[in-house]
This record gives structure tokens, sequence and C-alpha cells, in this order.
């Protein structure tokens, strides 16, 4: 396939995925019915069920793995690291923290948003905490100030869970760090996606930046890329985009790692031009995701996070071991 032709291809197969989730319940709906206007009980009742649950769970896992398949292709070309992905910096583990800590308090059952909110306020301040701690150190100061910060959110994490003050809480706990689109609404769309659309702007932004980067810093530098601009624009970017995002809809890895793996081929491994094709590629793959979560028919739900890294966890294998057969 032609870098011409990907783009449009990932369009049209997004869309074609988006239809089929639509069309995908325990529930035996009257599409015609609605479509064609009729006022009846089950066509009412279709028009409910698309519109204000599977149209909303739709949107926000386009969203979700737009900003994440965008935030890896960045990150990976902004730390010349094939392995770099949004959880990379610690941004997802403070979201998470962010949440955790308020359903560990209760406050998630007083207020529906208060657990979004939480992992929104996480996010941002373990992106500003790396920033802080990175300032002046170069990417490796970056990876390393992120592996530390994703490390204290794992152990806040661990204990809540360890100290939770009833087995109903560390479920709660539990389900929302395996992630999930179910019964996500209207309201976490607004929260989250007003933020996605501003974060992806900032990490498109390093476009530029991010081909001269491929050179090396020095060399960067040199044709007039401000490279500590480019790592606040993708830091921010991250954190606003994939902080909104995991905030509600909770940890979703491996999709940031392997959207841009999968388009870099048809673009001649260019970082720039690998931006907006890993977008789409991050879209997909997570509605297609959600789809097979619905397909599977076990005992127990299988929950999105889970099963992305199911999936997700063979291919970083693969391209581990890909590497190492690369190197002399």
């Amino acid at each position: 396939m032609s870098g011409r032709l990907l783009i449009p291809v990932l369009v049209l197969l997004t869309l074609l995925l988006g239809l089929i989730s639509l069309g995908i319940g325990t529930l035996g709906l009257d599409y015609a019915g609605w479509l064609g206007g009729e006022t009846s009980g089950t066509a009412r009742l279709t028009g409910v069920v698309i519109t204000e649950i599977r149209l909303p769970r739709l949107l926000l896992g386009v969203l979700t793995g737009a900003i994440l398949g965008l935030s890896g292709a960045v990150l990976q070309g902004l730390l010349r690291n094939p392995l770099a992905e949004p959880g990379l910096l610690g941004i997802s583990g403070g979201a998470s923290l962010g949440a955790v800590i308020a359903i560990y308090y209760g406050l998630a059952a007083v207020a529906p948003l208060a657990a979004p909110l939480a992992g929104l306020a996480g996010a941002m301040a373990a992106g500003f905490a790396a920033l802080l701690l990175a300032r002046g150190g170069g990417t490796l100061a970056l990876i390393l100030a992120g592996a530390a910060i994703s490390s204290i959110a794992g152990a806040g994490i661990s204990l809540a869970l360890n100290l939770a003050p009833n087995p109903y809480a560390a479920y709660e706990i539990m389900t929302w760090l395996m992630g999930s689109l179910a019964n996500r609404g209207w309201e976490e769309i607004t929260l989250a996606a007003p933020l996605i659309v501003v974060g992806g702007g900032a990490l498109l932004a390093t476009a530029r930046a991010l081909d001269a980067l491929a050179l090396g810093e020095v060399q960067a530098e040199s044709l007039g890329v401000d490279v500590g601009r480019t790592r606040l624009l993708a830091l921010a970017g991250t954190g606003l985009g994939v902080g909104a995002a995991t905030a509600v809809v909770g940890t979703i890895g491996f999709i940031g790692l392997v959207a841009p793996h999968l388009v870099r081929p048809f673009v001649g491994h260019r970082p720039a031009a690998t931006l907006v094709p890993s977008a789409l590629a991050g879209a997909a793959l997570l509605t297609a995701a959600d789809i097979a979560t619905r397909l599977i028919r076990l005992d127990s739900p299988i929950h999105l996070g889970v099963f992305t890294a199911l999936v997700g966890a063979p291919f970083f294998l693969w391209l581990v071991l890909r590497m190492r057969s690369r190197t002399p």
C-alpha cells in the first residue's frame, strides 16, 4: 500500500468498524424503523440505545485510541526509542492513581465525575513533575523521571488496594484499573473530548521538529529546532490528551506502542508522516478491541484494558526480539 492511500484506507476502516460497533449488542433493535422515522416502541428504544449508549461508547473509543496512537508516535520520535509509549512518562500512572484515590475515599460514589476529575488532576500533576525533574537533563532524564513517577504511582495504587476499607472498594478499584468503555456516556465525552483535542493539537505541532530530531538533538538545534519547546509540547500534549482519556476510560495499554509500528513502514519511517496515520490506526485498533470484548462470550466480560494487554504483549515481545536480531 502506498503512503498516499494509507490515510483514506484507515479512515474507511475506522468508519466500517464504527458501524459494526453501533450494531453489536444483546438487544434486538429495529434499525430500519428507527432510520425510517417510525414512532413505535421498538423504534424509539432503538434510538435511545444508539444515541445514549452505543454512540458515546464509540466516540470515546475513537478519541481514546486516536490520542494514544498519536502520543505514542510523538514519543517514539522525540525519544528516538521504538519502545516508547504514553505510560513511559508516568502520565497514565498518575491518572490511574488520581482516580483510585477518588474511589478509595468514596468520592466516586457521591459524584460520578469525581474519579475522572481526580484522574485528570493526577495526570497533570505527573506530567508537571516529570517536566520539573527532567529540566535541563535531556531525553534520558525525561525517561528516568517518567519511570520514577510510574513506580511511585504504582506503589500508591498497590497501597490503596492493600488498605481498601472493604472488598467492594477493592473491587471498584480493580475494575476501573482494567479499563473499559462500558457505561460511559456524554458526560465523560464532554469532560475528555476538549482536552483530547487540545492535547492532540499540541502533539501535532511537534511534527517538523520530530523529523529534525531523527538526526540527533545537536543536529536538530543546528537546524533551528527548539528542543526544549518540542519536549514541552510533547509532554503537555500527552498529559492533556492521554491524561483525559485515561481519566474517563481507565488504563488502556499497548495501543500507543503498536499503532505507530503498524503504519511506519508505509510512510518511509518519517516521524512527522507517522503522526496522523498513527492516530487513525489507534482509533481503529481500540474500536476493534472493544468489538472483540463484546463478541467474546465468557462467564465474566473481558475488560478492554485486559484484552489490549493480551493482544499487545506478544507484539511487544516480538518487537524486542526483532530489535535484538538487528543489533550487531
